[in-house]
This record gives C-alpha cells, sequence and structure tokens, in this order.
C-alpha cells in the first residue's frame, strides 16, 4: 500500500503530529510519504517530498500580502485570527497522480498552499484529518460562537462581515463543489471536533472517526524537576505555574489566565507562585501578571519542551477553543497536571480531579480555584501527575496512534495487500473508540 499523506508543513502542532505518522506508519509495512509546500523539518528524509511549485507559492502568497491584493483586505475590520481563503491556483493533482498513491491523507493543507478545487480532483481514497474546524467552515479555523457551518456561513462574525454572499459564503460554495461525491473519510483528533463535523453542511454526511494524535513518550517523560529548574534557570523555592501557546493568540486565553492569577494574588499567594510562558518572546512592554513572570520563549525541541513541563507545578491552559492540543498531550506525558476549562477536545486529555482539574468555561475564578486546588496538596499534585502519565500511556502514543490509522487504511484499501500491523484487525481503533466513549 502507498498512502500520501499531504500537509503544508511538518512543524508546528498538525505538521509534527503529520510527520510523527508518517514515521509511525511506516514503522508498520506501510510506504508512506509526505507531500509538503515547507521542507525545513524533514528536509534530508527520503520520505519526504518538496512539491515542484512550493518555493514560488510561498514567495506568491507572501507577495500577494505585500501588494495588499489578498481578498481579506476587503474586511478591514476582521478579527486577527487566522482564516485561509485558498485562491490560488496550483499542480499539486499533477503531483499527486504522478506519485501514484493507493490513498491520499490529507492533514493541514492551508497557508494558501493548496487551491480547495484541488480537492474535486483526486480520484483515490482520501482521508482528511482536521486539525481545526477549516475543512468544514467558509475559512474560519475556530469559530468561536458562531454555527454558520452548519448553513453556507455568509455574514461572517469572525470578519465582521453583514453580507450573505462574503467571501466566507464564497469559499463554502467552492469546498461544497470540490467535495460533491468524493470518496471522503474525515478523521477527527477530539470528540469535540467530531461533533462539529458531524453537525457541518459540507461533512455531516460523511464517514467520520475520532482518532487521537499520538507523540513520543520516550521524549515526552517525567524528568527531574529540581534538574530541569536548573538548566532553565527556574527558582528552585517557588511554586510554578506554566503556560505555553504559540504566537499568543487570544483564542489561547492567556487574558483569562490572568485574571485567575489575580485572584490568586489576591489571596495573598504572590511570595510563593511564579509564572513561566513559553511560545513568544518577552514584549518589550510585558503586561503585569501579577506575579514574578519567566518568559523561556520559543522552544521547538522535544528535551527543551520536555524540561520546562518538568519544572511546573501545574500546566495552566485556558483556552476558549481547541482541538486537541498537543501542549495538553505533552504536559501530562510528562506528568504534569493540567487546569484547563472544559471546553473542545480538553476533556479527551484531562479527566476533572482524576489527573488535572476542568474549570467551568470561561470562569477565571474557577480557573484559580483548579490552580490552588493542584497546588496546595503536594501528595495530590504527585498523584495527578502519575495518573496524567498513565493516561499518556494508555491513550496517547505515537506508536497507538499509527496503529488505529493504519486499521483504518486497511478497511478503506481491503484489496491492496498489505504486511499486517500485529494488531488484529479493527482492535487499535476499536480501543480508542472505548477509551473516547461519552
Amino acid at each position: 500500500m502507498k498512502v500520501l499523506m499531504v500537509v503544508t508543513s511538518l512543524e508546528g502542532g498538525g505538521g509534527g503530529s503529520a510527520y510523527r505518522l508518517v514515521q509511525g506508519v511506516n514503522k508498520l509495512g506501510v510506504d508512506c510519504r509526505a507531500l509538503v509546500q515547507d521542507d525545513r523539518v524533514g528536509a534530508e528524509d527520503p520520505k519526504v517530498i518538496r512539491a515542484r511549485n512550493g518555493a514560488f507559492r510561498h514567495a506568491l502568497t507572501l507577495l500577494v500580502r505585500k501588494l495588499n491584493i489578498d481578498p481579506l483586505h476587503r474586511y478591514p475590520q476582521r478579527e486577527k485570527e487566522l482564516f485561509s481563503v485558498q485562491r490560488y491556483p496550483d499542480t499539486l493533482a499533477q503531483q499527486v497522480a504522478a506519485l501514484k498513491p493507493d490513498l491520499i491523507h490529507l492533514q493541514w493543507i492551508c497557508n494558501d498552499w493548496m487551491n480547495i478545487a484541488t480537492l474535486g480532483r483526486f480520484s483515490e481514497p482520501i482521508v482528511f484529518t482536521c486539525h481545526d474546524m477549516w475543512p468544514f467552515t467558509g475559512g474560519c479555523h475556530y469559530s468561536g460562537a458562531c454555527d454558520r457551518y452548519r448553513g453556507q456561513c455568509g455574514r461572517c462574525p469572525l470578519l465582521h462581515s453583514e453580507r450573505e454572499d462574503d467571501i466566507s459564503r464564497r469559499v463554502w460554495q467552492r469546498k461544497a463543489k470540490a467535495l460533491r461525491g468524493r470518496n471522503l473519510t474525515v478523521v477527527c483528533p477530539s470528540r469535540w471536533i467530531a461533533s462539529c463535523a458531524r453537525s457541518s453542511s459540507l461533512l455531516g454526511g460523511a464517514h467520520i472517526e475520532v482518532i487521537p494524535n499520538g507523540l513520543s513518550l520516550q521524549s515526552f517523560r517525567p524528568l527531574d524537576r529540581r534538574k530541569a529548574r536548573e538548566m532553565l534557570g527556574l527558582p528552585a523555592d517557588k511554586r510554578l505555574i506554566l503556560f505555553g501557546a504559540w504566537g499568543n493568540s487570544r483564542r489561547k486565553g492567556l487574558h483569562l489566565l490572568v485574571d485567575a492569577l489575580g485572584r490568586l494574588r489576591a489571596e495573598g499567594r504572590q511570595d510563593r507562585l511564579e509564572l513561566v510562558i513559553f511560545g513568544f518572546h518577552k514584549p518589550t512592554e510585558p503586561s503585569d501578571h501579577g506575579f514574578n513572570t519567566h518568559y523561556l520563549g520559543l522552544l521547538h525541541d522535544p528535551v527543551s519542551l520536555a524540561m520546562a513541563y518538568a519544572s511546573a507545578d501545574v500546566f495552566a491552559i485556558p483556552s476558549i477553543e481547541d482541538n486537541l492540543p498537543n501542549t495538553a498531550i505533552e504536559a501530562i506525558a510528562c506528568g504534569t497536571p493540567c487546569v484547563a476549562f472544559r471546553t473542545g477536545g480538553l476533556p479527551d486529555i484531562i479527566e476533572h480531579r482524576e489527573n488535572g482539574y476542568l474549570a467551568e468555561p470561561y470562569d477565571p475564578a474557577d480557573l484559580a480555584h483548579g490552580l490552588a486546588w493542584v497546588l496546595d496538596d503536594e501528595g495530590r499534585r504527585q498523584s495527578l501527575g502519575r495518573r496524567a502519565r498513565q493516561k499518556a500511556e494508555d491513550e496517547f502514543s505515537d506508536d497507538l496512534c499509527a496503529k488505529r490509522y493504519v486499521e483504518l487504511y486497511r478497511e478503506l484499501c481491503p484489496k491492496l495487500g498489505m504486511p499486517s500491523s500485529g494488531v488484529p484487525y479493527g482492535s487499535a481503533r476499536a480501543a480508542g473508540r472505548r477509551a473516547l466513549s461519552v
């Protein structure tokens, strides 16, 4: 069996998950390659193929933005969140056909790489992993309180548009045309994103599976906290709250965490607690978070990330909306309890008062209560950490993720003889369904 993974880049959340999957399914005997626009990760890997027009399209995207001719500039009041139109022509259908895959696996394909119409030009069976909501919306990657993706989009609140025929409606129409009649299977990493996809007008009729992303449990594992703090230059005698978000999007909820920290400060905890942040550098004019704050900057390698998680007493995830955030899985794999809002895919990772704490959505008071609940009892905190690690071992290893996908590939291409993964047919994915059942 030949599987072709199509993904914009192999770095970041969705891209990193895709690359681990490429490596994992190859270990199980499936010939899997990745066709990418950006090969800064995997450039020396023979399983990674850079698309012929990848560099050109990246340059074209930058030029379009510089010349201010991007269609989104028609919406000057739009929110500064990612919105992907995917309208530029490409030659991906021809390149894919030349590689002759038995199955195409679409991962994160945005950043103006794959034209939406290209989706309709593939004749092979397609697996489409929803790393966010973009596959079934009119362009947004997270819709917030908007559910217009259940219809045909239009009047997009993210664009601050009052027009029914705005660009979100036109993107929706292009997707509907491209997806019509496709042999499509949709994979969702979380139950939440699966529920959203099932309720959408674009993917509601598709076959939808839930397969969580995996990660290396050898790279992300419990480490000595004292040594980790020493390596990162963090204080040994403080309780540390860790927060991490790439780029500090408002969706990641730092403002809600700051509110919660203000409540902890009002309780007189400022001499015992400190905040640690990774994912972005210290601002020129940093905000006052109410506690002494350490900025670790951008952490790309697993060793640095694992040390950051190991150094913390608790990992705070105040996301307003999130699919199945890698940071949460990485944290529990390192034995660090998480405190988050009960929203998105986070309940698939955090079991309330078992391996962490789920606060009522967007309530900073309950978020503060959860942080205090973890921090105020060291025995409880350690017990939560052990159960967190066990959760990662049971459900989120990269090997298990690969086995689940291999079983799906086999189901979709039953006539294409392939070596056994060593797992009885359907058992790995069935176990995943049981683990994720409500």
